[in-house]
């Protein structure tokens, strides 16, 4: 049975969804098979890898009018993709009943098919996030590594308590991943350590360094190991995918 992974931040522009990919990426090279779960009406995910419109998005599925239909990047590596759509989603389904379990009930008929579904979270604590938090093994939280990241960790956590209590008792916060890192930057370090009194061992020991060929692999439609594998980026996201097998077998045995 496939492990399920959110990576949630209410906060744009921490890293979220480049770490989705890139770590679904890295996972896949690690011989691993991965779906990536586009839940953002931004769709960041989905225009980052070039997907071409889908007769079925995320969107139709959480509506009831079709199953997940994953689309194949590569071999190993399948995504579903969102669009503007999702937007209204959270208050065309406010009346459903079992609203919170709609993803976790779509991931039945296929969570054995794959060894990780990843999720990238919109960046709000609505109805869509509950439902990712809803279905999810664990939670990764990116945070970038400057002063206003900080803020909202206490929300981020109570929010992932909440669900855990009466939602999912099976939820655990799986990791903190420091993003945009500069040992030059006194004030990167400062939050590193802050991060880590904070969520104590629960933050990776793998730092995801700032570097171009992250934000230019987008660009291209590309994960990091596609664009340029030999880059600091890839580096750090394949030393993170190796650090994420390593806590989860210890965890198993």
């Amino acid at each position: 049975m496939g492990k399920i992974i959110s990576l949630l931040n209410h906060k744009g522009g921490v890293g979220k969804t480049t770490s989705a990919i890139n770590i679904g990426a890295g996972l896949v090279e690690l011989g691993k098979k991965v779906l990536l779960i586009d839940l953002d009406p931004q769709a960041n995910l989905s225009l980052s890898l070039g997907i071409p419109r889908q007769p079925n998005t995320i969107y139709e599925a959480l509506r009831g009018e079709s199953e997940l239909e994953p689309y194949t990047i590569r071999e190993n590596l399948d995504v579903v993709m969102s669009t503007l759509d999702l937007s209204g989603a959270e208050m065309e389904l406010i009346n459903e009943a079992g609203r919170e379990y709609i993803l976790k009930e779509l991931f039945e008929p296929i969570k054995d098919e794959y060894d990780f579904i990843i999720i990238d979270c919109p960046p709000s604590l609505g109805l869509l996030t509950l439902n990712a938090l809803g279905s999810s093994d664990y939670v990764y939280i990116p945070l970038q590594t400057q002063f206003l990241a900080l803020q909202g960790l206490a929300k981020i956590k109570q929010v992932i308590d909440k669900v855990k209590f009466r939602l999912n008792k099976n939820l655990e916060i799986g990791g903190v991943i420091a993003t945009m890192y500069d040992s030059r930057k006194i004030l990167n370090r400062d939050v590193v350590e802050t991060i880590k009194k904070y969520f104590g061992e629960k933050v990776f020991e793998t730092l995801i360094r700032d570097n171009v060929s992250l934000a230019e692999a987008p660009s291209q439609r590309q994960d990091i190991f596609n664009y340029n594998r030999n880059s600091i980026g890839a580096q750090d996201y394949m030393n993170l995918c190796e650090e994420i097998l390593q806590r989860i077998e210890a965890e198993g045995k």
